[in-house]
């Protein structure tokens, strides 16, 4: 970050109200004042500021010196190679454009229970459970649904429990800031935080490490990513799924993405809905993203590929590689090469290329495409 004290207002200017924004909301837990909040209703997904009498972009105390907003925004000036040297020691090459790994296998869970509540492998469900039994985690930023789940509205949560972590299984395709947990689990008295995240979340945690962002990044103990090209707007429910399909939410079941739109109703029926249907209600904060594959994650996960009872998984850190080779070695998972899937990694390198290319050229040009 350079010298001058960058805050809300270049902020504001250069990442929210520019497309760059993914809502992730790192810069709404950094905040020391509790002066920003976030909208998740409308198709909006972004932050605000609350102080209404100083305008949209205006800061007191960004004005007076306060700069967490800036340093937590995994999207502001060159936060890519700032945080790739942080944790590889040098910038992605032109050839890593899913970025830095150290291993990309394929897993699943061992237990019957985790695997069939979980989506694909049940990987994520597996490593939540293991690594509180095991000290490395006392809690988990996860995404419920709210209510009874009638309405599929994802909503940030905590998961401290076996029961918690079962009950957040499964893929929503909407989209739940959950790093805005972070609050609720530090008043619960978690210490040792793990993060499950869209690509763009799990950016988070490593940048406001790298920079300096106050004492929240101290708590994140671990980085679950998840491969996203996009996730959609609530409403895809009611004006297509509903409006088109005859399909009401509170009846659907569970939904997956394998090439069209996948839904299982309650009743037993089974839908596909074909994707290019699905994009004119992707959200807006996904345009511009150019991370398909958690880049900046301990272990990245994703149900893509042939096998749709496995989860192709790509561990980039140290830490990460520790916990697949524990896990491995006592049989919570099961594991295979990921050459068995060479479609799978194929197909996680196109839709990497696809999202660098989304990259603005008005933005600072690291995150793009590099040309070989």
């Amino acid at each position: 970050m350079p010298p001058e004290k960058l805050h809300w207002k270049h902020l504001y200017d250069e990442v929210v109200t520019s497309g760059l924004c993914t809502g992730c909301a790192g810069c709404v837990v950094a905040c020391p004042h509790d002066v920003l909040g976030y909208k998740d209703t409308e198709g909006v997904y972004k932050p605000l500021h609350l102080e209404e009498e100083l305008g949209p972009g205006g800061c007191g105390h960004g004005d007076r010196g306060c700069t967490s907003c800036t340093r937590a925004c995994p999207r502001f000036r060159a936060w890519e190679p700032e945080v790739d040297q942080f944790l590889f020691g040098r910038p992605r090459s032109a050839i890593e454009v899913e970025g830095v790994t150290k291993d990309v296998i394929l897993t699943r869970a061992s237990d019957d229970k985790v695997h069939e509540l979980g989506q694909d492998g049940g990987l994520v469900s597996a490593i939540l459970i293991w690594a509180l039994e095991h000290g490395y985690i006392d809690a988990a930023l996860v995404s419920y649904l709210e209510g009874d789940g009638t309405t599929w509205k994802a909503i940030p949560g905590v998961a401290r429990s076996r029961e918690d972590i079962l009950a957040a299984a499964g893929s929503r395709y909407t989209y739940s800031a959950n790093t805005m947990a972070y609050s609720q689990a530090v008043e619960t008295g978690a210490e040792k935080i793990a993060l499950v995240g869209m690509s763009c979340q799990s950016s988070v945690p490593p940048v406001m490490t790298v920079r300096k962002a106050g004492k929240v990044a101290r708590r994140f103990a671990l980085n679950i990513g998840l491969l996203c090209s996009k996730t959609f707007d609530d409403a895809i429910f009611e004006e297509l799924f509903e409006a088109k399909y005859g399909l009401p939410k509170a009846e659907i079941k569970k939904m997956n993405i394998k090439g069209v739109f996948q839904i299982w109703m309650k009743n037993g029926d089974y839908h596909e809905v074909p994707l290019k249907e699905c994009h004119q209600w992707t959200r807006e904060g996904c345009k511009m993203c150019p991370d398909f594959a958690a880049e900046h994650a301990d272990i990245s996960t994703g149900g893509i590929g042939k096998f749709n009872d496995w989860t192709l998984t790509v561990i980039r850190t140290d830490l990460g590689r520790e916990i697949i080779i524990k896990m491995l070695e006592d049989g919570t998972i099961q594991g295979r090469p990921g050459d068995d899937d060479p479609g799978a990694i194929a197909l996680m390198r196109k839709l990497s290329i696809k999202s660098r290319k989304r990259w603005p050229d008005f933005a600072l040009p690291e995150p793009k495409l590099i040309e070989a």
